[in-house]
C-alpha cells in the first residue's frame, strides 16, 4: 500500500483533480456550437476511479451531481470494462434503467497511465435536438421512444478517432445535424482535454500516489460531510406537493417526499407519489437521486468536496414505477420538471427545521422551451432549446432574486443578440413582469417575459408547468403569481397549456411569462422604504403596493400617514 499523501500533497492533487474538470468545461463550453451549450452551460463534467466511484465534479449543473453519479458506472459495467482501451469513449443518452432524458448525451472515456486504468473521464451536455415527435425533442409524448433516438452505451470513439458509422447513424436520427454534430465533436475535445490532464497529473505525482491520495480524499469527503450532518437538527420531516398537470389530464401529479437525518447520514423516501403516467412527467431514478443529492448539499457546508464520500452518506427510497422512478418504456422529457418539484417539496418539508437557510417557493420547474424551422431551400433545420428564469423565493432576511435559474439549474439565459444571430427568431420582448412577486416582509422574486416572433412557419413546444398554482409562500407570505404561455396571432392572445406543441405560421409570436417567487413573512410587515423602492424600480405597482403591502406610495414618497391607516386598520 501506498503510504498517505502529505497534507500538501493531499491539497495540490485535490484541487488538481477539480482544476481538471474544470479545464474540460472550458474546452466544452469553447468548442461546442450551440447557445444552449456554448452560452447557457447546459453541460457538466466530471472524474471517476476506476472503481466508477465519483472523484472530482465540475458545477456547471447542479441537476447534473447525482445523474453522472448513476449513469457513467452503469453505463461503463454495462458496456464492458474489459471492451476499452486507450483513446476510446462510449456513448450513452438511455434513460432506463440509469439515465434522465434524451437531450442529456453521455460521453465517458477510459483514462490509462502506464497501461493500467487509472479512471474514466465523463461529460454530459444536453442537445438541442434528438429526434423524435418535435424539434427540440421536447414535448408531451406517451412513451420514451416518441422522444428521439436511443443510444445504449456504444462505442463512438476508438484509438482517438470518431467511429464513423456509429457517428452518422446517430446524426441521420436529429434534425439539427451541422449544429449538433459540432457540440459532440465539443465533447469529444472535452475528455481529450480531461485524460490529459489527469495522466499529467499522474506523471507528476506517481500514479500509485496519485491512486491513495484518490482513495484519501473520498475517506476525507465522508469524514467532513458526516461531521456536518452531525451538527444538523435531527428528525423526519415529510411534505407534499403537486406538478399542476401532466401534459393529457388536468389531473395533478402528487409527490410525497420524506426526509430523516440521523447521525449516520440522510435517507430521502418519495414512497406515495403517483404512479408513473404515459404522459411527460416521469422523473427517473438518477434524476430524482440528483434532487437528494442537491438538497444534502445545500445543508452542509458548501466548500465540501462532492465526491463518493459525500454520495455514501445519504439512501434514496424511490418506489419503482412511480413519477419519481419510472421504467421502462415511459416517457421522460420532462422528468426535470418533476425533479425540480420534487426539490421544492423537499425544501418545504426542512424548511420549519432550516429557516435561515432555505427560501419560499421558488419557479420550481425547468420552464423549458424550443422551437424547429425547416429551411427546404438551403437543405437545414435549425433546433433551438431553452429554459426560462423564473423568480426565487423570498428568504428569512432578503427578496428573492428576480429572474433566476432556480435550484438545481445554473444556467444563463440566452442572449438576444447571439439568438436572433443564428435562428429565424426575432425577440420582441425580454423584461421582468411587474407584480408577479409573492407579497412578503421579503417578496419573491419577479418572473421573466421573454416573447419570440417568427417570419416562417415554425413548431414550438414549451415543456413547463405553474400555470395552476403559483410558488407557495412562507412563514405568512403569499404564493407568487401563475405563469403564462401566450399564442398571438394577428393581435389575438390565445392561452396555451403548460405542455404545448403549436404550428406557427409567419408573423405570430410565443410569449412565455414565468412565474414569481413566494413571499417569505407577513406582506404588512415589509418595511415601506423597501416597498418604494420596488414602487420606483418598477417591479411593483403603487396599486399592488396598498392592496397587498399596506404601503400608500404618493409623489414618489411613502404617504407616511396614510400607510398608518391602512395598516392600523388590518391589525
Amino acid at each position: 500500500m501506498t503510504p498517505p499523501a502529505d497534507p500538501i500533497t493531499f491539497e495540490v492533487v485535490r484541487n488538481a483533480l477539480v482544476a481538471a474538470t474544470d479545464e474540460m468545461v472550458l474546452a466544452l463550453k469553447r468548442s461546442a456550437y450551440s447557445t444552449n451549450i456554448k452560452t447557457r452551460s447546459d453541460f457538466s463534467c466530471a472524474f471517476f476511479d476506476a472503481e466508477l466511484r465519483s472523484v472530482a465534479q465540475a458545477f456547471t449543473q447542479p441537476v447534473h451531481l447525482g445523474s453522472m453519479v448513476e449513469q457513467v458506472p452503469h453505463a461503463v459495467r454495462r458496456y464492458g470494462l474489459e471492451n476499452l482501451g486507450p483513446g476510446d469513449a462510449i456513448v450513452t443518452n438511455d434513460p432506463h434503467p440509469s439515465g434522465v432524458h434524451l437531450n442529456d448525451v453521455s460521453l465517458i472515456s477510459p483514462v490509462f497511465v502506464e497501461n493500467e486504468l487509472l479512471g474514466y473521464v465523463a461529460n454530459l451536455a444536453h442537445h438541442v435536438d434528438v429526434g423524435g415527435g418535435a424539434p427540440a425533442s421536447i414535448g408531451a409524448f406517451r412513451e420514451v421512444f416518441q422522444e428521439g433516438v436511443i443510444i445504449p452505451p456504444v462505442k463512438v470513439v476508438e484509438a482517438g478517432r470518431i467511429v464513423d458509422d456509429v457517428f452518422r447513424l446517430i446524426l441521420a436520427q436529429i434534425r439539427s445535424k451541422h449544429e449538433t454534430a459540432g457540440d459532440f465533436r465539443a465533447q469529444f475535445a472535452a475528455n481529450v482535454t480531461g485524460v490529459r490532464r489527469i495522466q499529467a497529473l499522474a506523471a507528476r505525482h506517481k500514479r500509485d500516489t496519485l491512486a491513495a491520495t484518490m482513495r484519501e480524499l473520498l475517506d476525507y469527503t465522508e469524514r467532513r460531510v458526516l461531521a456536518e450532518i452531525g451538527a444538523l437538527p435531527h428528525g423526519v420531516y415529510e411534505a407534499e406537493g403537486t406538478v399542476d398537470n401532466d401534459g393529457y389530464t388536468d389531473e395533478p401529479v402528487h409527490l410525497r417526499a420524506r426526509v430523516e437525518i440521523g447521525a449516520d447520514g440522510l435517507r430521502f423516501d418519495t414512497s406515495g407519489s403517483d404512479l408513473q403516467r404515459p404522459a411527460p412527467v416521469n422523473s427517473t431514478y438518477a434524476q430524482t437521486y440528483s434532487a437528494c443529492a442537491y438538497a444534502l448539499k445545500c445543508l452542509i457546508d458548501p466548500d465540501l468536496p462532492v465526491n463518493d464520500g459525500f454520495y455514501r452518506l445519504f439512501r434514496v427510497d424511490a418506489p419503482e414505477g412511480t413519477v419519481t422512478n419510472c421504467t421502462w418504456p415511459s416517457p421522460v422529457v420532462g422528468g426535470w420538471e418533476t425533479q425540480t418539484r420534487l426539490v421544492e417539496v423537499m425544501f418545504r418539508a426542512l424548511l420549519p427545521a432550516f429557516p435561515d437557510r432555505l427560501p419560499a417557493g421558488t419557479k420550481g420547474m425547468m420552464c423549458q422551451a424550443g422551437f424547429g424551422s425547416l429551411d427546404l431551400a438551403r437543405g437545414s433545420y435549425s433546433c433551438f432549446y431553452e429554459a426560462l428564469a423564473g423568480g426565487y423565493g423570498g428568504r428569512l432576511a432578503s427578496d428573492g432574486p428576480d429572474a433566476v435559474q432556480a435550484h438545481g439549474q445554473n444556467t444563463e439565459n440566452a442572449p438576444v443578440e447571439e439568438t436572433e444571430l443564428n435562428y429565424p427568431v426575432q425577440i420582441t420582448r425580454l423584461s421582468l413582469i411587474e407584480d408577479s412577486d409573492g407579497p412578503g416582509r421579503f417578496r419573491g422574486g419577479l418572473g421573466l417575459r421573454k416573447d419570440f416572433r417568427f417570419e416562417q412557419p415554425t413548431t414550438f413546444t414549451v415543456l413547463a408547468d405553474r400555470d395552476r398554482q403559483g410558488p407557495w409562500g412562507a412563514a405568512g407570505g403569499d404564493a407568487g403569481r401563475v405563469a403564462e404561455y401566450v399564442h398571438v396571432r394577428e393581435g389575438v392572445e390565445t392561452r396555451l397549456g403548460s405542455k404545448s406543441t403549436i404550428d406557427l405560421v409567419p408573423g405570430d409570436m410565443i410569449s412565455v411569462r414565468s412565474c414569481g417567487g413566494g413571499g417569505y413573512g407577513p406582506p404588512a410587515e415589509r418595511e415601506p422604504a423597501r416597498v418604494l423602492r420596488d414602487v420606483l424600480e418598477g417591479k411593483v405597482s403603487a396599486e399592488r403596493a396598498r392592496s397587498e403591502y399596506l404601503v400608500a406610495i404618493a409623489d414618489r414618497r411613502v404617504d407616511v400617514d396614510a400607510t398608518s391607516e391602512l395598516r392600523r386598520g388590518a391589525a
